[in-house]
Formats: C-alpha cells, structure tokens, sequence
C-alpha cells in the first residue's frame, strides 16, 4: 500500500507530461491520484500495528546496502496522512486562467508523490533522493507558475535548501560508515545507534544536520528565503510548502539526529531549544509589522515552526522526566499537523484574494466581511486556530509542547510564551484590516468563495476543530512513546 501510495502521483505525473490532456482533465487526474495515495494511506492506518508497519524492502544497490524501503510509524504516518489531504485539495483548487495547465498539474502530482515517499520510506539515501527531488518540484511550481520576482524566489529557495541537503548527505553518510555493516537502514540505526556521544565527529554531524535540517523547517536565522518564495508563488504552491515541505525538515530531525544520535542530541538539545524559542518569537514579531497578507502569513511559519524545534529540542533533553519529554514531542508532531492544515488553508485563502485583486497590501483592503462573508467566516476560523484558541487543533499542540517544556526548561518555556501574545495581536490586526471597517470602493464588487472552494477550505478546518475538540485519536496515532530514543542507546 505504500509503494502504491508512492508511484500512483508519479505515475500521474508521467502521464500529464507525455499525454496532451485539456486543463479540466489534468486536475481531475493529479486530484484522483492525491485521492488514491490518500486512500491507500488510510487503509494502513485502518491496519493498525505497533512500530514500524506496512514494511516491504526490495534490494536497489546492495553493495551499499541501499534498498527501496517502505514503513511507517505513528508519527510518519500521520504527516503522510496529511499531505495527502492538502494535496488532494490543493490540486482540486480552481485556478483560472492558468498557462500550461497540464504542466502545472503534472509538477503537483510528481511533488505528491515524492512528498510521501520521503515520510514513509525506510533508507536514507532514498529519503535524501526525495527530499531533494522535492526541491525540483517545488522550483517550478513558484518559478513557471508564480508572480511579481518568482523565477528569484525559486532560485533563492532552490539554492538555501539545497546547501542544506548536502549537508545532510554528509551526515548520512557518516552514519553509515559508523555502522558495524554498512547499510542506510533506518530501523538499523535507530536499534543501535552508530555514533558515540563524545568528541569532536558525532558534533559536527549534528550541526550538519542542525543546519540542513534547520533551513528547510525554517528557524532563525536561516529563514529568509522563506517571505519570498511564499509571496511570488500562487497560492496552491504556497499551501504546499508551508504545510508539507517545511515539515520535511523537522520530521528530519527527529527521524535522524533525535533518533540515531540520542547522546549528542541531549548535549545540544538546550542550544537548540534557545534557537526554537528566538524562532517564535522573531517569527511572531516580524510578522507584526508586515502589511503584507502573505508575507505575514509566512513569517507565522518560523514562529509555529519555532514550536515545534522547542518540543523536539526539549524530547531530546537530558533533563526533566520522560513524561515531560513524550509531552513535547507529542506536542511537536501534532505541531506540524495542525500547522500544515491551519497554514495551508491560511494561504489558499490568500491565493483566492489574489486571484480577485492581484493585491496582498492589507491597508488595499477593509469591510470584506460585507461582500464577502463566506472568505470573512473561513478566514476567521482559520486565524483563531493560528494563534491557539482553546476547541481547535492549534491549543492542543502548543499545550502540549510547553506543559513539556516546562518540566524541562522552565524559563525557556516561560519566555516561548509571550510568542502566542504577539500571534494573537496580529492575526486579529490582519482580521481587522481586512474584513471590518469601510470597504474601499474598488473592493465593492469584492466577489465571495465559489462553492467549491468553500468546501475544499471546510475539509481542511474541519479536521482542525475535530482535532481540537477530540484530539485523542491523533495523540494514539502519533504516540510519541514509541518514538522517543531509549535513554544511553548511543555508542
């Protein structure tokens, strides 16, 4: 099921790229590819199990011990689970006027695909393979298809992210060497991890994959290709690379240093902690002062993603009880659920205020909630999640982080805080601007959400307020007890 989860988009995508197809039939057909893979990822969790599930290996180049693996656990399962979903709704999302369709839906099928096969595969050289030819779909998506400096902002975020990637290739590399036989099996290296905690190699390892890692999740202060990528790329585009790539980076550094380097992970874990707590609170700050619509939505993505380098950095501490390390992690997980959906559908609805205005400047607008109450109702909804409203999917992750934290790093924690007081100020700033007031003249004609993009925002919010209301069927899903390293497992 999960090689079939794989190779159905990509398949869909060497299909959109060889057969001439018109704009309808080429999103109807990466959308029933997400909606396949979806399906498939579904019936694994149906499944159930303990561990790593739904395994299946087949030799690729067995002189390397490098093999096509596939398996999930709880927490991978969950965030392919995700991207699944954004991308069957991403894809369904109307874009008029759209040059080269097919193309376009050809990159989104091929970005699904290898999207989820970087979270349930078990190698990781095929991991890297995937997370770097993620880069390339994302690419064109912002540099074909994008407006105002795209073909910059693709180069910018191709070039960041790719440094980054080499970086993490030499940290898998020494992994592997460091391993009794050598393989790139991830179960081999989380049972027994191949580095000692002590001296100067497995340190700069994990600043390899601090740093590689880092830029993709992004955290300060290697976040500034982040604003314009989102601002130029269309909306779709966006919704992706916040809610599924930037995922890719802190699934990462769980997966591998977190889970194959425990000792010197807990060396550094409060350096890293530091760095997530500047993340919240530059993010939330610097967005503040943008009176750009998606350029604030952006820098809300280092704050939230600031969360969750906290709970990962406090899950790999040393210090504190385990209960308080499971309760970051957890935190930190369903962190990047609810950040994918809540961000995801945030700049889907920015993309549907460019496409009526071709204007993000939020003094440009005002009174939207008169002509168009429907984009007033969803956005709200999706801004109170943003900023941690108790009932929705946002509180349930970020409590879960900082009751960690705090059994951890206390004052870390305390002043991590003051991070939700500032998202707070400026979603309800970029609310106020918006929809309430005086409608310029020009946003009179101002035209609401069509039916279906309605309904493809409500499947996102929907799991949003499910989550928050009832989060314990994602809290048993994820079950950060089975991901968090065994304490002295290195060496």
């Amino acid at each position: 099921m999960l090689t079939f989860a794989v190779l159905v988009p990509l398949f869909a995508a060497l299909l959109l790229a060889f057969v001439p197809v018109g704009h309808a039939a080429a999103r109807a057909i990466a959308t029933g590819a997400a909606a396949l893979a979806l399906l498939a990822l579904v019936v694994t969790w149906i499944g159930g199990g303990e561990g790593f599930r739904a395994v299946a290996e087949v030799p690729w180049i067995p002189e390397l011990g490098i093999a096509w693996r596939v398996g999930v656990d709880g927490m991978s399962l969950a965030l392919a689970l995700m991207s699944a979903l954004l991308f069957a709704v991403t894809t369904a999302w109307p874009m008029e006027d759209l040059p080269d369709a097919r193309a376009y839906y050809a990159w989104m099928a091929f970005l699904a695909g290898v999207s989820i096969g970087l979270f349930v595969t078990l190698d990781l050289i095929v991991f890297y393979v995937f997370f770097d030819l993620g880069l390339v779909g994302m690419y064109f998506l912002i540099g074909r298809w994008g407006h105002g400096e795209a073909q910059h902002a693709a180069l910018k975020f191709f070039v960041y992210t790719l440094a980054g990637s080499l970086l993490i290739l030499i940290g898998i590399i020494a992994l592997a060497l460091n391993m009794p036989e050598l393989t790139f099996d991830m179960r081999a290296m989380i049972g027994s991890p191949p580095l000692a905690a002590a001296g100067m190699v497995p340190g700069l390892v994990f600043l390899a994959f601090v740093v590689g890692f880092g830029i993709k999740t992004p955290v300060f202060p290697v976040h500034t290709w982040l604003p314009p990528a989102h601002v130029n790329a269309p909306g779709p585009a966006s919704a992706l690379l916040a809610g599924v790539l930037l995922k890719m980076g802190a699934y990462g550094l769980i997966r591998i240093p977190l889970q194959m380097m425990p000792e010197t992970f807990a060396r550094w874990a409060l350096p890293l902690a530091i760095l997530g707590v500047v993340s919240i609170l530059w993010g939330s700050v610097v967005a503040f002062a943008q009176d750009n619509l998606k350029r604030r939505i952006a820098y809300t993505s280092v704050n939230h993603m600031g969360y969750t380098v906290l709970g990962i950095a406090v899950a790999g501490s040393a210090l504190g009880s385990e209960t308080a390390r499971e309760l970051a992690l957890t935190g930190a997980v369903v962190e990047m659920i609810a950040h994918g959906l809540i961000t995801g559908a945030l700049f889907l609805i920015a993309g549907a205020v460019w496409q009526r205005t071709q204007d993000y400047h939020l003094p440009n607008f005002g009174g939207l909630a008169g002509p168009a109450p429907r984009l007033a109702g969803v956005a709200t909804l999706a801004a109170f999640a943003s900023l941690g409203l108790p009932g929705l999917a946002g509180f349930v992750a970020e409590l879960h982080i900082f009751v960690g934290a705090f059994g951890v790093y206390p004052w870390l924690a305390a002043i991590g805080l003051l991070g939700i007081v500032i998202t707070a100020a400026l979603f309800l700033g970029m609310l106020r601007q918006m929809f309430f007031g005086v409608t310029p003249p020009e946003r009179a004609g101002f035209a609401d959400l069509t039916g279906l993009e309605l309904g493809l925002l409500a499947v996102l919010l929907a799991l949003v307020v499910l989550i928050g209301l009832w989060p314990a069927w994602l809290l048993g899903l994820v079950d950060a007890g089975g991901i968090l390293p065994l304490a002295g497992a290195e060496g």
